[in-house]
C-alpha cells in the first residue's frame, strides 16, 4: 500500500517544476507537456521510494521467538527510513513448507526470512555444525561465538545459495523432560523412552546416551500424558508454550543443542540496494536481534521459576561434560564429513573450549566411546529422512523450526 509522500518544500524539485509548469502553460504548449512529463517521473519515483515493502517469513506465530525478532526488525526499520520501507510479516501465512520458504528467498519472492538454522541445513550443510551436541555451553557463549568470525563464515557461505546472512538471534537450547525420574547422569538416561523428531542427529544423540530415542510427530501432550513416551526434549518456551508442566515431573537442564534464529535477506534482492540502505537494514535485524536475545533470556529465568511453582523438579547441574563425551564421536556421523563442515565444526569446538567458563578439556583426555550408537542411529534414521520433509505445526517447534512446534 502506497504511504502519501511528505510535503515538498520550498527548495524541493517538485515546487521547481510547478513553478515552471505554470509559467509553461502561459508560453507554448511543446514546454507545458515537457514540465508535465518531469513533473510525473519525479512525483511517481518518490511514491515508488515510499512504497519499497519488504515480504520476510518467519513461520511463526505471534510470541514466538522468530516473530519478536521480526516485529522488532518493523518497527525499527520502518521509522529510521522515514517510510521508504515498510515490513509485512509472513505474507504466505503459516502453512508454507519451510523449503518453500527457502525457494522464495533465493528469487527474491521473498525479500527475507527468520528462520531456525535446522531450516537451512538441507541447503547447505556447513550449518549443521551449529546444533552439533553440547557445542556451547550457554548462550553467553553461543551469541559470541556466531556473531565472531566462526558465524561470519557460515553467512559467507550462505551466499553459495543465494541468502544473505544478516544476524543470528536464538530460540535457545533443548533440555530434557522425563516422568520417570530426575537425570543428573549417565546412568539415569538409561532407557528413558524419549520423544524426538525424525532426525538423525537427536536420534544419534539419546542413544550414544544410552536412552531409547523414539521419533514421533507433534502434537505429543497426550503421549506424555499417556505414558507413551517417557519425556521430551524441547525448548523451555515449548514446554511453558504447551504445558507440559501438567504432563511431565522431571527437567534436566541439559542444554544439549542450540537452536539459533538465522537471519537472512534474499542476495538476489540484495545487490539490488544501495550500501546506504543495505547498511539501514543490516543495523535494524541486529538491534532486533540484540532486543530478542535479551527478551528471550529474561523470559527463560521466569519460565524456571513458573515451572517450580508448578511442581516441576528441576536438574540445574547434571554431568554435563560426561554425556559431552558420549557424545563427541558423533562428528565421525556422515553429516560432518565433508571437509569444510568437519574443519569448521573442530574450529567451533576449540572456540567453546577457550571461552568456557569453567575447564573443559577433560574431554579431550577421554577414551573415545564405540561408533555402535551413531552407526545404529544412521541405520534407523538416515534412509527415511533422505525422502522425507518434515513438517512442524505452526508455533515453533521445539524441533528448531520455530514455526512449528516440533
Amino acid at each position: 500500500m502506497h504511504q502519501v509522500p511528505p510535503v515538498p518544500s520550498a527548495g524541493s524539485p517538485f515546487i521547481l517544476t510547478f513553478v515552471l509548469l505554470t509559467g509553461a502553460l502561459k508560453m507554448n504548449p511543446v514546454v507545458s507537456m515537457l514540465a508535465l512529463l518531469l513533473l510525473a517521473v519525479l512525483t511517481g519515483s518518490t511514491l515508488d521510494a515510499a512504497a519499497q515493502e519488504i515480504k520476510l517469513a518467519t513461520l511463526a506465530k505471534p510470541g514466538a521467538p522468530q516473530r519478536i525478532v521480526a516485529e522488532k526488525f518493523k518497527t525499527l526499520l520502518e521509522a529510521e527510513s522515514a517510510g521508504k520501507f515498510t515490513v509485512q510479516i509472513d505474507p504466505t501465512g503459516l502453512d508454507t513448507k519451510e523449503s518453500e520458504v527457502i525457494a522464495a528467498i533465493q528469487t527474491n519472492t521473498l525479500q527475507m526470512g527468520i528462520l531456525t538454522s535446522n531450516t537451512f541445513e538441507a541447503f547447505d550443510p556447513i550449518v549443521r555444525v551449529i546444533s552439533f551436541p553440547f557445542l556451547f555451553q550457554n548462550e553467553r557463549q553461543a551469541a559470541a561465538i556466531l556473531d565472531g568470525p566462526l558465524g561470519a563464515a557460515i553467512f559467507r557461505d550462505l551466499e553459495t545459495i543465494g541468502c544473505k546472512g544478516l544476524a543470528y538471534s536464538e530460540v535457545g537450547f533443548r533440555n530434557l523432560s522425563n516422568n520417570i525420574r530426575p537425570v543428573k547422569t549417565l546412568a539415569d538416561l538409561n532407557g528413558l523412552k524419549i520423544r524426538v523428531r525424525s532426525s538423525v542427529l537427536p536420534t544419534a544423540t539419546w542413544l550414544a546416551l544410552g536412552a531409547n530415542p523414539t521419533p514421533m510427530s507433534w502434537p505429543i501432550y497426550s503421549e506424555l500424558e499417556q505414558g507413551i513416551v517417557d519425556g521430551q526434549e524441547s525448548p523451555l518456551w515449548i514446554m511453558e508454550t504447551y504445558s507440559f508442566f501438567e504432563v511431565q515431573k522431571y527437567l534436566t537442564l541439559t542444554r544439549h543443542s542450540y537452536v539459533a534464529l538465522m537471519d537472512v535477506a534474499s542476495l538476489k534482492w540484495w545487490e539490488t540496494l544501495s550500501r546506504q540502505d543495505q547498511k539501514l537494514i543490516q543495523t535494524a535485524m541486529v538491534e532486533a536481534a540484540k532486543y530478542q536475545r535479551q527478551d528471550q533470556r529474561t523470559k527463560e529465568a521466569s519460565r524456571l521459576t513458573l515451572f517450580k511453582k508448578k511442581g516441576l523438579v528441576i536438574e540445574e547441574h547434571p554431568d554435563i561434560e560426561t554425556f559431552r563425551i558420549k557424545t563427541a564421536e558423533l562428528k565421525e556421523m556422515a553429516l560432518y564429513r565433508e571437509p569444510r563442515v568437519r574443519v569448521l565444526l573442530t574450529q567451533m569446538q576449540e572456540a567453546a573450549l577457550q571461552t568456557a567458563e569453567r575447564p573443559q578439556a577433560i574431554a579431550e583426555k577421554q577414551p573415545k566411546p564405540a561408533l555402535a550408537p551413531v552407526e545404529a542411529a544412521q541405520q534407523q534414521v538416515e534412509p527415511a529422512l533422505e525422502q522425507t520433509e518434515t513438517k512442524e505445526s505452526p508455533l515453533f517447534e521445539p524441533d528448531d523450526h520455530d514455526h512449528r512446534h516440533d
